[in-house]
């Protein structure tokens, strides 16, 4: 009982900390219009980094990332991939919407590329972003670089790795940085052979970390698949890779 009151405690607190450090940023694809999220140093020229939120949008994990990301002094900025009137409210139209990007790949990137121009007109520094994904944010993330979006780097959190084998690899410059969880059902053993020829054919900077224990949303402390531990060694390895890249 004590515990539950604590963590509604922690959940409304949380709400309220994202309300004081992140400002709704509207913007448009087209006559679709998408709500992102700004840290509140906006307007600070700082490098920056983009975040691709997971398959039911904009969620706590990214917007908590966003602030983490900006005591690490980067402007962040979280994207709206799906766009205003779309959001995913179960399971079912999370995988149909998030699967229509996949397939739609060029869509995906059209609408990274613009959470990059709202990133920069918010501060960020043009040479200096990264962009970071979780589980389908990571697959966003892959797209990135795969697009040749002017990023310096990438970080695939638990992402959907995978790539339709008929399209050609092509040439990589994009940094990446893919963090695997070991027991991830969803990444199959060609999934993960595939990425590694792709990104050796596209001559790569790239790095992966397979995190033992940890099943698909290991980083989510909401998810029933939460890994404290790896969690923390995966975030310290993001920002470890970002402080690389970016400063």
């Amino acid at each position: 009982m004590i515990r539950s009151i604590l963590f509604a405690a922690f959940l409304m607190s949380s709400g309220t900390i994202f309300s004081q450090n992140l400002k709704t940023v509207s913007y448009q694809d087209g006559s679709q219009k998408l709500n992102g999220l700004v840290t509140s140093n906006a307007g600070k020229k700082l490098p920056g980094v983009l975040i691709l939120p997971a398959w039911k949008g904009i969620d706590d994990e990214a917007k908590n990332a966003a602030i983490e990301l900006e005591k690490q002094g980067y402007v962040a900025f979280v994207a709206d991939i799906y766009g205003e009137g779309n959001i995913p409210t179960n399971m079912d139209t999370a995988a149909k919407n998030s699967g229509y990007f996949k397939k739609n790949y060029d869509l995906y990137q059209k609408r990274i590329s613009l959470a990059l121009d709202q990133l920069k007109k918010n501060g960020a520094v043009a040479d200096k972003i990264a962009v970071i994904g979780y589980c389908f944010g990571g697959t966003g993330a892959l797209e990135s670089a795969r697009g040749s979006l002017p990023v310096v780097g990438v970080v695939s959190i638990h992402g959907s790795i995978g790539k339709d084998q008929t399209r050609v690899n092509g040439p990589i410059s994009t940094k990446i940085l893919v963090e695997n969880p070991a027991d991830d059902k969803s990444v199959s053993p060609e999934d993960y052979n595939n990425l590694i020829k792709e990104m050796n054919d596209g001559n790569a900077d790239w790095q992966i970390i397979t995190y033992a224990h940890s099943k698909h949303t290991f980083t989510d402390p909401k998810s029933p698949d939460y890994n404290a531990v790896m969690a923390k060694r995966a975030w310290n390895h993001t920002l470890m890779f970002l402080k690389e890249i970016l400063k």
